[in-house]
């Protein structure tokens, strides 16, 4: 999985500050329509669950990719853990 964070203040947005955002891409590339459902509903649990490490403010973008649709819960969670973490690192930095 990709995963990219906007900071608050960098969209253009007026109201910069506020709850953060979190989207999903998953493509036909994933799977069927049910498969990227499926994932779709995955992803969208354990975000829920995390939204709260996010800058607030911030918009953050998540894609799927191919295999990920085999990969079980705890391997996801790991991985998207691990994504946010740089994402916000690499955010950081750029202040």
């Amino acid at each position: 999985m990709v995963v990219h964070l906007l900071p608050a203040g960098e969209s253009g947005d007026v109201a910069g500050a506020g709850a953060s955002s979190v989207g999903l891409v998953v493509g036909r590339t994933v799977g069927g329509a049910v498969v990227r459902n499926t994932v779709r509903r995955r992803l969208r649990h354990l975000l829920a669950e995390r939204v709260d490490r996010l800058p607030s403010g911030s918009k953050l973008v998540v894609r799927a990719l191919p295999g990920i649709a085999g990969a079980p819960s705890s391997a996801l969670a790991r991985e998207l853990d691990a994504a946010i973490d740089r994402a916000v690192t690499r955010a950081e930095q750029r202040r």
